[in-house]
C-alpha cells in the first residue's frame, strides 16, 4: 500500500475534522472520498455514453424501422 501526502487548506481541514468526529480515520475518509469520486466519474461517463447513443441519429432511424415492422405483427 502506498503513502500518499496532501497539503490541506481551512476548507479540507474543516470537512476532515467534521467527517473523522464519528471515529474514522483521516486516512479511511480520504481513502472514501477517492473511490466515491471515482465511481461518480465513471458514472458519469456513462451516462454521456447512454445519452451519446440515445441521441444518435442512425440509432434512432433503425430504432424506427424496427418499430415500424414490428406494427405489421400487431395482433389488434
Amino acid at each position: 500500500m502506498a503513502t500518499i501526502t496532501i497539503r490541506t487548506d481551512k476548507a479540507t481541514e474543516e470537512a476532515l475534522r467534521e467527517l473523522t468526529q464519528e471515529g474514522a480515520t483521516r486516512s479511511d475518509v480520504i481513502r472514501q472520498a477517492l473511490l466515491r469520486a471515482a465511481r461518480e466519474q465513471r458514472l458519469a461517463k456513462l451516462r454521456a455514453e447512454a445519452e451519446a447513443i440515445r441521441n444518435d441519429p442512425g440509432d434512432l432511424k433503425e430504432v424506427a424501422r424496427v418499430l415500424s415492422d414490428m406494427e405489421s405483427l400487431r395482433a389488434w
